[in-house]
């Protein structure tokens, strides 16, 4: 398989074959993509994912007659929430910079924002109002595409390619809100810094039914870490380190993000750069130490993470219970992927079985985590269910572990060794694409 000059090798996962599977997953899961059916309502969220107008889309598909119509309603609306989340960003000029010795790591490789010329102040309401857009939207997105993966024999020709984003909210998609220009950013596969980028060629993956659980389970994934955060009153690390996110959005010390030697002074231990980056990190750290003000929230954080398993069973058994050979986001033993011809076997589709019963077990707190400190394991359940407060140095260091301590059986490397044996070092690529 060869995309403008990328050579993939078939039946073996590189690095770099990992590398693209989770970027060309992440961006399948977390910049919307999937829909082009051979009925009007994938033909019409086609139309609108290609030209990034998912709003307008659904609209259109306001009462899919089946599921092929609502699985197209469902991948607009996780677009469109994407697509939201990644306005609000743009209004107020995200634009990540953590450097190092005047080199900034990437940035943007997921949801490649366009540079805003005259950004809006952000606060911590704003931000949090963001992140509750996006759960709410997400939320309805898994609803719409877990009816579309209860029954139907479809599959939807997506290039993945062609699929547009409206990053800056100007009612359709540039070249630079494309996923070609998200993987030329990546992957250097073509130049997002050319106005009109050259033709990135095709990517197409057959989608079917059991896509739409996966795209579920990338809902709840998605839903589950911002809720996390509006678990906690996070407001300290906001404006002691999002200056760093936000550069333009007028946070406190956004004017001082390069050290005092720019001005000729201080001491010459590291670059100016550098020394404002290493605070920054250690203020990140302290930072975080955030009391739990909706415990409701937090107690859901356990409900998506079972939620999360239980689809992705979902999802393979429907996978195994195809015939066909098409294209496949995630393929069966008699299957091949789409993406790099990665093949999977029933080793590993066993093993992933396996994780997810482990998975389960930890979440429902029936498998204790070890820790470094203590003889007694780390009940997750009871962290999620009654904790007031997540400072991660006091949990890493004991004191906050205390209440969540108890006796039972503590996972170990042997708790995984399905896994480990199954995929080996490559494991966490798999994760990624397997949901």
């Amino acid at each position: 398989m060869k995309i403008n000059g990328l050579i993939w090798q078939p039946n073996k996962l590189s690095a770099l074959e990992v590398q693209m599977l989770r970027l060309t997953t992440a961006i399948m899961a977390a910049t919307l993509t999937l829909p082009a059916v051979a009925g009007e309502g994938g033909d019409i969220a086609l139309r609108h994912l290609y030209a990034g107008t998912a709003a307008a889309g659904i609209t259109e598909l306001d009462a899919p007659p089946d599921a092929e119509s609502r699985f197209g309603k469902g991948m607009l609306q996780f677009a469109n929430a994407i697509e939201h989340f990644g306005q609000g960003l743009y209004r107020h000029g995200f634009a990540p910079n953590w450097g190092w010795g005047g080199v900034n790591a990437p940035s943007q490789m997921l949801i490649p924002v366009p540079a805003n010329p005259n950004p809006e102040p952000l606060d911590y309401e704003k931000l949090r109002a963001m992140l509750v857009i996006l759960v709410t939207e997400m939320d309805e997105a898994q609803k719409t595409l877990r009816e579309a993966g209860v029954a139907g024999d479809y599959v939807i020709p997506l290039d993945v390619m062609k699929v547009g984003l409206d990053l800056d909210g100007d009612g359709g998609s540039a070249p630079g809100e494309s996923i070609a220009a998200i993987l030329g950013g990546a992957m250097g596969l073509t130049n997002r810094r050319q106005s009109n980028p050259a033709e990135p060629g095709s990517l197409v993956i057959g989608l079917d039914r059991a896509d739409a659980i996966w795209l579920a389970g990338y809902t709840n994934i998605v839903a589950t870490q911002a809720d996390f955060l509006l678990a906690h009153d996070f407001h300290e690390l906001f404006y002691a380190t999002f200056h760093r996110l936000f550069p333009g959005a007028g946070l406190p010390l956004e004017n001082d993000i390069r050290g005092r030697r720019a001005r000729g002074q201080g001491y010459e231990l590291l670059d100016p750069d550098s020394e404002v980056t290493v605070a920054d990190l250690i203020a990140l750290i302290h930072t975080i130490d955030w009391a739990v003000v909706e415990p409701d929230r937090l107690k859901r954080v356990r409900e998506r993470l079972l939620t999360i398993s239980a689809l992705s069973r979902q999802n393979w058994a429907a996978i195994t219970a195809e015939t066909d050979n098409d294209r496949e986001l995630l393929p069966n033993p008699d299957q091949t992927a789409a993406v790099g011809r990665a093949r999977v076997n029933a080793e590993q589709i066993a093993a992933w079985q396996s994780t997810l019963d482990t998975f389960d077990q930890v979440v429902n707190g029936e498998l204790l985590i070890p820790h470094w400190r203590f003889a007694k394991g780390f009940d997750v359940k009871a962290y999620f269910e009654t904790a007031t407060n997540t400072d991660l140095v006091m949990l890493l260091t004991g004191y906050d572990a205390l209440p969540f301590l108890k006796d039972g059986p503590i996972a170990t490397e042997a708790s995984f060794s399905d896994l480990l044996r199954a995929f080996g070092g490559n494991w966490p690529g798999y994760a990624f694409w397997f949901n």
